[in-house]
């Protein structure tokens, strides 16, 4: 029995295309998020409990496959870093890990004939023990600032986010699919 089902191959330019809008929503999506926080009062931790960059990576990573994806995830908090300041200089190499990761699972995914909902899941326990191993390897053995607490923290801040990434991701691939098949 085959766990793959054959799309056909997206052109260069599709998933050129697919990352650039990718890494655009994954800065421009945060920037909001953060304004909304600052108007309600509750400042970052907005971003931290809704983990707007991980949407596009991920549903990027679902309809362009692995390469646009990674890259987009790589790429994207470097931009916003580098436009924004952040996330923060020590978050930044956990961040792109993460994202890079995202993007990366949920492309190899993209033609698994299994439901969307068990896409996201698997992309968001992947995701979040490769940020882990790497806070773990910085902290350990590299001297980061970034402390191994911060794992499990970010976990339960971001649980509301990781929930509606497994309601929005798939309804927007299930729309989008079907807009594509019209």
């Amino acid at each position: 029995m085959t766990t793959a089902i054959s799309k056909p191959k997206l052109s260069l330019k599709a998933q050129t295309f697919g990352a650039i809008v990718a890494i655009i929503s994954a800065v421009a999506l945060p920037q909001a998020i953060h304004l909304l926080g600052t108007a309600s009062g509750t400042g970052t931790a907005l971003g931290e409990i809704l983990l707007p960059m991980h949407l596009p990576i991920i549903l990027a990573g679902l309809l362009v496959g692995p390469y646009a994806a990674g890259i987009a995830g790589l790429g994207s908090p470097l931009i916003a870093f580098a436009l924004t300041g952040m996330p923060t200089a020590a978050m930044l190499p956990f961040m792109m890990i993460e994202l890079a990761a995202y993007g990366i699972c949920a492309g190899a995914l993209r033609s698994v004939r299994i439901p969307d909902i068990a896409k996201v899941f698997t992309v968001q326990v992947t995701g979040r023990l490769i940020r882990a191993a790497a806070i773990l390897i910085g902290f350990y053995c590299f001297d980061s600032a970034i402390n191994p607490t911060v794992i499990l923290t970010s976990i339960k801040i971001g649980l509301i986010g990781l929930v509606l990434q497994l309601v929005i991701i798939p309804l927007a691939v299930y729309r989008l699919r079907k807009a594509d098949n019209e």
